[in-house]
C-alpha cells in the first residue's frame, strides 16, 4: 500500500498532505491557544486538523520507509541511503511532535469547550500547545529541506 501509487513512489505523493496539514495544525493550535475570542469559530477546523495532520505525517513516514526499502533493494549507494536516513529521522520527529501537538490541542479543545477546570490548566495547555507547534513546525521545515536537498542533488 505504501510502496507505489500508479507506478510512482507513494511517498512522493503522500508527503504533500503532511506538508499542508501539519503546518496548518501548528498554526491553528497557536491561534486557538492565544486568541480565545476566535475559539468558537475555529474549533471544528482545529479538531479536524488534530486528526488529519498526524495521520498524514504517519502515512508520509510509512511511505518513506517503503521508499527507503525500495532504494536499498535496488542497490542505491550507501551515501544516498545515509541521506535518506537523516531525512527519515526528521520525518519521524515530525510525526511524533505532530501527534503530541494533536493530543495537547485536543485536550485544550475539550477543556475550553466544557469551560471546566482551573484557569491555570487552560493556560498551561496553551503554553504547551504553542511550544509543540513551534517545535513541530521546525521539524516539518527540516524534513522538507533535507528531502528537497536530496531530490535536487540526484536530479
Amino acid at each position: 500500500m505504501f510502496e507505489t501509487i500508479n507506478g510512482m513512489p507513494a511517498h512522493v505523493l503522500m508527503v504533500h498532505a503532511a506538508v499542508v496539514f501539519v503546518p496548518l495544525l501548528a498554526l491553528g493550535a497557536i491561534v486557538f491557544a492565544v486568541w480565545p475570542a476566535v475559539r468558537g469559530r475555529i474549533d471544528w477546523a482545529v479538531a479536524l486538523l488534530a486528526v488529519v495532520a498526524p495521520l498524514s505525517a504517519l502515512f508520509s513516514m510509512l511511505s518513506g520507509n517503503a521508499f527507503y526499502r525500495m532504494r536499498e533493494a535496488d542497490g542505491t549507494p550507501e551515501q544516498f541511503l545515509d541521506q535518506i536516513g537523516v531525512h527519515a529521522s526528521y520525518g519521524q520527529r515530525t510525526f511524533v511532535f505532530s501527534l503530541g501537538l494533536a493530543v495537547v490541542t485536543g485536550a485544550l479543545l475539550l477543556l475550553t469547550r466544557r469551560a471546566t477546570g482551573p484557569k491555570a490548566l487552560s493556560i498551561g495547555l496553551s503554553v504547551v500547545a504553542v511550544v509543540l507547534a513551534v517545535v513541530t513546525g521546525y521539524f516539518v521545515v527540516m524534513t522538507g529541506d533535507s528531502g528537497a536537498a536530496m531530490s535536487w542533488k540526484i536530479s
